[in-house]
């Protein structure tokens, strides 16, 4: 019985020290560079219309910071970036 819990204890800090180290990789691997002018992003903005209300969720863009679209022939308000 004593063998039994020494290699469950081997294994179990075997599993636990694994994990640490593939969460230690994950939080040292570099920030990938942007991507070349032209091509488009990823991004999670959403625009609302101060006359109608509709509503409007960009998420692809040609830059980080897109102009607001128009609707109603005016520019939209930026609610909120979602994260």
């Amino acid at each position: 019985m004593n063998i039994v819990n020494v290699v469950i204890a081997v294994l179990v800090g075997y599993l636990i020290m694994r994990l640490g180290l593939a969460m230690l990789r994950g939080l040292a691997r570099p920030v990938p560079e942007p991507p070349p002018a032209g091509e488009l992003r990823k991004v999670k903005i959403a625009y609302r219309c101060s006359l109608c209300g509709a509503e409007v969720r960009m998420t692809i863009a040609p830059d980080e910071d897109p102009q607001p679209p128009r609707h109603c022939l005016e520019d939209m308000d930026l609610v909120a970036p979602i994260e």
